[in-house]
């Protein structure tokens, strides 16, 4: 199948595109597109891969599906389309960034520049019909993503991978921890945040890892 996507993510993931469950996933999701309001925009479905080529990768940051308020999700995980309100997850994402690193907060949610400077933000489900979350997990995306999270592993070394929360933390089992730094904490809703997201510092950890095996550090603010 002919997946519009960046041409190393292509080369990596050509089998998964053939596979009988990727053509049901594509069946489905062109007919939710005609027939109901869908987020991200469809040709915003794969930019995380698009901003984020394969061998450009430092970070992972795991997301669940986009957010389902229209207009807001623009295809990265947590990210949110410019000018929009910035959501109460990616608040505390916020909050914690400032403590960790000592910076300010950033005043928008757009996270294009997260993704240019290598940190993949990958949602387990790429689309969802608005104003209904996870309205899409059973079109076969967790399988997708899974294969995408053990391909990086597999052919990549020294990468980060940032879990919040324990539907992202059940990704670890795809993730070889003998070459590969996994970061683990609370999802930063302000329904779990408490639970052990705040003072986590996953920014900071995440570039001293970098560092230590020869990798430029992330630039988390402009």
């Amino acid at each position: 199948m002919d997946v519009k996507i960046e041409p190393s993510w292509k080369e990596r993931l050509k089998e998964e595109f053939d596979r009988p469950y990727f053509e049901q996933i594509v069946s489905q999701v062109k007919a939710a597109y005609r027939s109901e309001p869908v987020a991200p925009e469809a040709k915003n479905i794969f930019r995380a891969f698009d901003l984020c080529p394969f061998d450009k990768v430092k970070v992972v940051i795991l997301g669940q599906d986009p957010y389902h308020t229209p207009g807001v999700a623009d295809g990265l995980a947590f990210s949110t389309s410019p000018g929009s309100p910035i959501p109460p997850s990616l608040k505390n994402i916020f909050k914690e960034l400032a403590s960790d690193l000592k910076v300010p907060e950033p005043m928008s949610g757009d996270l294009t520049h997260w993704a240019e400077e290598g940190v993949f933000l990958l949602n387990s489900i790429l689309t969802v019909r608005q104003g209904m979350a996870a309205s899409h997990g059973r079109m076969g995306w967790e399988i997708f993503t899974d294969r995408v999270i053990e391909v990086l592993s597999r052919e990549r070394a020294h990468l980060v991978f940032i879990l919040w929360g324990s539907k992202a933390g059940m990704k670890q089992q795809f993730i070889d921890t003998s070459k590969h730094y996994v970061i683990r904490s609370a999802h930063p809703s302000p329904l779990s945040a408490h639970n052990g997201f705040w003072k986590s510092e996953p920014f900071s950890k995440a570039n001293f890892f970098l560092v230590q095996h020869g990798i430029q550090p992330i630039k988390w603010i402009k």
